[in-house]
């Protein structure tokens, strides 16, 4: 599996591309499909990125609804032809400023609706990659993670030695440490994580030296 992440925006958050990598491009259905995750600001960057590495975009998924998440999603889109997909619960903060936190920077960003509004448990194709939507509130009420076989994508929920912020609205510390303990920390713990800002680190790392989550 081919990762690129890449920092974006003023507030540096961390866009992926996850593809197949070259010895799965001979089985895939198409060379190097691909998904980006998490398109938050400089959508010339990404898509150059996306170009030079020669993956083509079948899926735009959103870990949460958030304005340094979703910022360049509309340009990424037209550019790449990809399905958006969110978590039903954070759906609408493609389409309103005051829910996805621009209106109080007073750039308010609107986008069209999501193609595809996700579930809990839900799988996805992609090439040969398979992921599953782990819904885990808590930073948002549509929060999820992306599981790949020896891969997690946690997006805001959880970081290297820390977890989400939960005072933005909608945001609830209980259901994020429930979340992280019964959906992520059970996952294998060589699992790689790649949070929505600062550095990759494992399940077996935050599980044993996360401050938020011993006890």
């Amino acid at each position: 599996m081919l990762v690129k992440a890449m920092m974006v925006g003023e507030i540096q958050a961390n866009c992926y591309i996850v593809a197949c990598d070259a010895k799965d491009a001979s089985e895939a259905t198409e060379l190097k499909e691909g998904l980006i995750i998490d398109p938050g600001d400089d959508a010339d960057v990404i898509l150059e990125m996306v170009r030079k590495l020669g993956v083509k975009v079948k899926y735009i998924i959103l870990t949460h609804g958030h304005l340094d998440h979703i910022a360049a999603v509309e340009k990424v889109r037209q550019a790449t032809a990809a399905k958006v997909l969110v978590h039903r619960l954070d759906a609408d903060c493609l389409i309103d400023p005051s829910k996805n936190l621009s209106a109080l920077f007073g750039q308010p960003v609107y986008g069209a609706a999501a193609d595809e509004r996700l579930e809990d448990g839900q799988e996805i194709i992609v090439g040969t990659l398979t992921l599953r939507v782990l819904h885990t509130p808590g930073h948002t009420p549509g929060g999820i993670c992306l599981s790949f076989p020896h891969a997690v994508f946690t997006g805001d929920t959880l970081f290297a030695g820390s977890i989400g912020r939960t005072d933005f609205p909608g945001g609830s510390l209980p259901e994020l440490i429930d979340g992280i303990k019964t959906k992520l920390l059970t996952l294998d713990p060589t699992t790689k994580v790649y949070p929505g800002h600062g550095l990759s680190t494992t399940i077996g790392a935050e599980i044993k030296g996360n401050p938020f989550l011993q006890g």
